[in-house]
């Protein structure tokens, strides 16, 4: 007899059918779009700022180059993208929330350069973008949040142009064992409490810090990189692991 049952993946710690988990995760940033930079700087002590300016600085962006941000709503990686080119460069902002790209497109109004970038509502699993499109492709703590990882992977080779590069910027595993206690202690007991009172909604926060011991750790999500089809593939620790930047060129 066939096994008919229905394939699963994880919601945090939870179990859930995969025909879930987008849903939830929509529910998720929907309900702290408003707050979300706010609770970024709230639950990483600002540092997430250097991270992104870490991957900023390993893109080595270049006039005229076309980028592709994905879970990128609130546009802080096509912000940095666009002042490192001087306004030269081509940007699509895709995100599967619409109040997370409605965030980005407020900031953008504010800063006057919404008319320099494509605000795209989709899901990364299934880009709705022709192949061999952009020059790179980057997500910045957004690739643990989807349902089949594999297949986001495969999704940037096929968007990209050959010679394209792809950069993630995730959440990852602390090596050393007394420091990965530490970060563990604040994580499950501060940063659910900031998200109750920040954005009043501690269940989405404790889901995100879930979230983040889910994710394969550095070699592993390295491996799935090479994978796809990628070639010279790295990564490099940041804050001691608690976050890393993973880099592969399609060739």
């Amino acid at each position: 007899m066939s096994d008919t049952s229905e394939p699963t993946t994880h919601f945090g710690y939870e179990t859930v059918p995969e025909a879930e988990k987008a849903g939830r995760v929509h529910g998720v940033f929907t309900s702290v779009a408003s707050r979300y930079d706010l609770m970024n700087d709230a639950m990483s002590l600002g540092i997430h700022r250097l991270w992104k300016d870490a991957m900023l600085d390993w893109l080595a962006p270049r006039p005229g180059m076309s980028l592709l941000d994905v879970a990128g709503g609130t546009g802080d990686i096509a912000f940095r993208f666009l002042e490192r080119v001087k306004g030269d460069g081509a940007v699509t902002v895709l995100d599967m929330t619409e109040s997370m790209l409605v965030e980005g497109r407020e900031r953008s109004a504010k800063q006057g350069i919404e008319g320099k970038l494509d605000w795209v509502v989709g899901d990364a699993m299934a880009l709705p973008l022709p192949p061999s499109s952009y020059d790179a492709y980057t997500i910045s703590f957004g690739i643990r949040n989807v349902t089949r990882i594999e297949d986001a992977i495969a999704e940037a080779y096929r968007v990209l142009r050959p010679g394209g590069r792809f950069l993630v910027l995730e959440f990852s595993r602390v090596p050393n064992e007394l420091l990965r206690k530490i970060y563990d202690t604040y994580s499950f007991n501060v940063i659910p409490r900031l998200g109750q009172t920040l954005a009043n909604d501690r269940s989405s926060y404790q889901y995100l810090v879930e979230s983040i011991r889910r994710f394969p750790e550095q070699e592993v999500f390295a491996s799935m990189i090479r994978d796809a089809g990628f070639e010279q593939v790295s990564y490099r620790n940041l804050s001691m692991g608690i976050a890393a930047l993973h880099s592969g060129w399609k060739l």
